[in-house]
């Protein structure tokens, strides 16, 4: 019986190898789907197989979908295939300390990288947002050290209006406490006079000593924090989601006191929590018990208009010339009644 059972393994084995034989062969012929479907067929038996075999299929896989994707067949999901696959073989070669692939592996994702870097550029560029954010996106998926492609991912969404991954993105940003912080590194080209950036310290000197470029400088950027915050709350309050847009931009303050679009912010959500409830008032009708529910509303509706006032008059400290700001305070103590606030704000006391 084990005898038996130690044959059909190796007979399932063999018919593996021989199906995976057939794939790259349908894959060398430019034959992708073809090869794609025996990969699929055979999928759920890699998990048992040798690593050997499990080598030579993810490797095979890998070069399937990487290949889809650079026909910019479904990129980014192909893409995600791919270096998944990749990654795989890494996985499993460095177990069993037979590397067959991983260097090619290895190659393969840095050519994924590059080329998803310049898809998600010139998708950015044509206004194709949504692309560039998912291809940014894979890139981080990809490389998880070089956090700029998330911030890429992120501005994207942004761009295009897509606030759902907009939270999602800025939302891993902040839970990493990406800042940005670092050092570019620029030099000026001898030939087109121009100044580009490098990658590194060590790629500028290269080039640099091969006399293609001159004048190095490098130049600290400001933290990307506040610009992570504010973009998050921001992404919430477009989604009517006033208690997490409120919570963000409160943070942001305690790294900025003197951000204006936080106090301008804070102030819209208070009046879009006020509108909230005229709305439920509007809907009550005269008896007494809807009458008590009315003044309840009412008494809440006015603390909460009467919230925004210190945030409008934080904003008009910060840029007292402000005439939008200080047309919304001036509403705000109409609204309120308050009579005397009103007329020293008009009169500029």
């Amino acid at each position: 019986m084990v005898l038996s059972l130690l044959l059909l393994i190796n007979i399932g084995a063999f018919a593996q190898k021989e199906e995976i034989k057939e794939a790259q062969s349908l894959y060398s012929k430019g034959k992708i789907q073809e090869s794609l479907t025996i990969l699929k067929k055979i999928e759920y038996l890699i998990v048992n197989a040798p690593d050997e075999v499990k080598s030579d299929f993810y490797f095979t896989k890998g070069n399937v979908y990487k290949e889809l994707a650079t026909k910019n067949i479904d990129a980014v999901t192909n893409f995600a295939l791919a270096s998944s696959a990749y990654q795989d073989i890494l996985l499993y070669e460095n177990d069993s300390r037979n590397y067959k692939y991983a260097f090619k592996a290895n190659l393969a994702l840095k050519e994924m990288k590059s080329t998803l870097i310049d898809g998600a550029y010139g998708d950015y560029q044509s206004g194709k947002f949504k692309e560039s954010a998912g291809k940014s996106y894979e890139v981080y998926l990809i490389d998880r050290k070089d956090t700029l492609n998330l911030l890429n991912a992120a501005a994207a969404s942004l761009a295009g209006k897509d606030f759902i991954n907009g939270i999602k993105y800025y939302d891993e940003l902040r839970k990493i406490n990406y800042t940005g912080k670092g050092i570019i590194y620029y030099a000026t080209n001898k030939k087109t006079k121009k100044e580009e950036v490098f990658i590194s310290k060590s790629a500028r000197e290269s080039n640099i000593q091969a006399g293609f470029y001159e004048k190095p400088r490098n130049v600290s950027p400001p933290s990307k924090k506040e610009e992570v915050l504010v973009s998050l709350a921001f992404c919430y309050m477009e989604r009517s989601d006033y208690a997490n847009a409120s919570k963000y931009y409160e943070s942001d303050l305690q790294i900025n006191p003197s951000c204006m679009d936080c106090y301008i912010n804070l102030a819209y959500v208070k009046m879009q929590l006020r509108k909230e409830l005229v709305n439920q008032m509007d809907l009550l009708g005269n008896s007494p018990k809807e009458m008590k529910e009315y003044d309840k509303l009412n008494a809440q509706k006015n603390e909460i208009v009467k919230s925004a006032i210190p945030y409008l008059k934080k904003a008009l400290t910060i840029e007292p010339q402000n005439t939008d700001v200080k047309k919304s305070l001036l509403g705000v103590y109409r609204t309120l009644d308050m009579t005397n606030e009103y007329n020293a704000l008009k009169n500029g006391k």
